[in-house]
């Protein structure tokens, strides 16, 4: 795949391929606190959905435009999205087409809609929602659909067996990680935030969506010791400029991995230029 420029001389990553993994195992369910993307046509009607999410302990974002939910994509995290057909620019579909071409962004998706012909839901469906609901929606039986995306297993159900990003190729069967075809040594935990980092290359993640992805939604687990497992992601895989990528706190938000551009590679690596020949 042929890299796309990105502001800052950062790129998407050039290559992300998997293998494909057997049937997913059930898993057990933690409740936790989720960040929601809404799409809805109808303003009102996003603002009563993020009212009963908040009161549930979610953190939900409302979104008129199927462009502007893409572009915040593109920068941030999110652990399910509520879409709607009929929106002004891109409908719920496009938005949720596009959504699936990327690996990285396999977020559990619900559709509420108006639409309630049978061929409609088939087509929300079959372009890769997970559940599909019809407005008028219930408050309890909304938040309780929300709550069980994650256990449908779109996030880790479908984790390949093999997954390759630029250099490094992930093996989640003996969960291990390998640079240019080395094997690096890494704890559990180590591992698991390097595949979350590595995946979603170019995304800003936030420290609470790394907390329950790494650890779990129960754990208690501080920012020094998250800071610390970052730092020696960053050493033990060389995501550093010198290496072509930049592995970066965002001030009381989270972490952001970039891949550079050729460019920006030189100018991380002035020194080069004084080399004797």
């Amino acid at each position: 795949m042929t890299p796309v420029g990105r502001p800052g001389g950062s790129v998407q990553p050039q290559a992300i391929r998997a293998e494909k993994s057997p049937a997913p195992s059930p898993q057990q369910h933690h409740a936790s606190t989720m960040r929601i993307a809404i799409l809805q046509a109808d303003l009102s009607h996003a603002q009563l959905l993020s009212q009963w999410l908040q009161l549930a302990g979610h953190h939900p974002r409302a979104f008129e435009r199927g462009a502007e939910l893409l572009r915040a994509l593109e920068r941030e995290s999110f652990d399910a999205l509520l879409l709607d057909w009929d929106v002004a620019d891109l409908n719920g579909v496009e938005v949720l087409r596009r959504v699936r071409r990327r690996l990285s962004w396999s977020v559990p998706t619900l559709f509420v809609s108006a639409r309630n012909r049978e061929d409609e839901v088939v087509a929300a469906l079959r372009e890769g929602a997970d559940d599909y609901m019809v407005r008028p929606v219930r408050r309890l039986e909304l938040v309780a659909r929300v709550e069980a995306l994650p256990r449908r297993g779109r996030h880790s159900g479908d984790r390949p067996d093999v997954l390759d990003v630029d250099m490094f190729r992930f093996d989640f069967r003996s969960r291990t990680v390998a640079r240019n075809g080395r094997a690096l040594d890494l704890t559990a935990k180590e591992f698991e935030l390097a595949a979350l980092l590595l995946c979603n290359a170019g995304r800003l993640l936030t420290r609470n969506h790394i907390r329950e992805t790494v650890w779990s939604a129960t754990a208690v687990v501080t920012s020094r010791t998250l800071d610390t497992h970052v730092s020696r992601i960053r050493k033990k895989l060389g995501l550093t400029p010198e290496h072509g990528w930049r592995l970066a706190a965002v001030y009381r938000y989270g972490y952001r991995l970039d891949q550079l551009a050729p460019t920006a590679r030189v100018r991380a690596r002035p020194d080069e230029s004084r080399v004797a020949v």
